[in-house]
């Protein structure tokens, strides 16, 4: 029997993961043919809560390397991992800079090159932290994206510590193929992605992310009518402040304007001849040139 492209979300399931990371990761690795048993998570907060490497390390008998750049975060990691000798705690902020990269860290451990898996969450930059590793390949990654972008949008933020917007998943799905990953489950807040030369175990007819990602529950989707009025579906509300987002306050136009430009009469003309000049001076006359110049030819 075929299998469908999302069959890896059948084998959701956490244990300490907040959506099913477990049982998907725990699949993944059953599938690899090789595997050494490391994994790395950054940021690991306390290596418990909300955990994607925390099953492997209790249950699995992985050895890791748990980073966390928080200093108080970091001493319950500590505290949490005193007595596991397999595990490395980290107090430090991982960067996409020579000095601070993934790479430059790993390096002064005893990890193989292309350990068995790697869980990227920091809330912002993880789409520049994975570009900058070069030297390790893990077999498996699992990186956070930004929810409330939808599919086909590609967004990247600027490399920036002090910001955190974070990436879509399409921009995450086009630098995994240039690293020479390709994607193979993806879940609310989380994208996983297998070294190429796996993919084929995994029997996905159709990889792409509009296939792949099956919950858009945080995209807020804005749209116009012909008449100009602005309009929001879909989760309508920032997330991570619980702000709801009030659709009269996205309208760009007055009311006694939003009609279908053709329907306006001579005073709604001019009325919008200089709404537009007071709002948009450069659109305004970039309209008033064309006509100037299709009027001379």
């Amino acid at each position: 029997m075929k299998k469908t492209s999302t069959w890896l979300l059948n084998f959701k399931s956490d244990k300490y993961s907040q959506m099913g990371e477990d049982g998907i990761i725990e699949k993944i690795l059953k599938i690899l043919p090789k595997k050494d048993k490391w994994c790395v998570e950054f940021g690991a907060w306390d290596g418990k809560y909300l955990s994607n490497t925390r099953n492997l390390i209790e249950n699995k008998n992985y050895a890791a390397i748990l980073i966390e750049g928080s200093k108080t975060k970091f001493k319950e990691l500590e505290k949490n991992y005193s007595k596991n000798s397999k595990v490395i705690s980290l107090n430090q902020f991982v960067g996409f800079e020579k000095k601070d990269n993934l790479d430059q860290i790993l390096a002064k451990t005893s990890i193989p090159v292309d350990f068995d898996f790697l869980s990227i969450d920091i809330d912002g930059n993880d789409y520049h932290v994975w570009k900058a590793m070069s030297k390790y390949k893990p077999k498996v990654v699992c990186i956070e994206f930004n929810p409330t972008i939808p599919t086909e949008v590609k967004f990247v933020q600027k490399a920036d510590n002090s910001v955190n917007q974070g990436s879509s998943l399409l921009s995450l799905v086009e630098l995994g193929k240039e690293k020479g990953y390709e994607l193979v489950a993806v879940l609310s807040v989380n994208a996983f992605f297998v070294k190429s030369e796996y993919y084929p175990l995994f029997q996905i007819e159709n990889n792409s992310p509009e296939v792949l990602r099956t919950n858009s529950d945080f995209v807020t989707y804005l749209f116009s009518g012909y008449d100009g009025q602005i309009f929001l579906q879909g989760l309508k509300k920032l997330p991570w402040h619980g702000l709801e987002l009030c659709e009269e306050k996205m309208q760009s136009l007055p009311k006694f304007l939003r009609k279908y430009p053709c329907n306006y009469n001579l005073v709604e003309k001019m009325l919008a001849a200089v709404f537009l000049l007071l709002a948009s001076p450069g659109l305004f006359f970039g309209k008033l040139f064309s006509r100037l110049k299709v009027a001379k030819l």
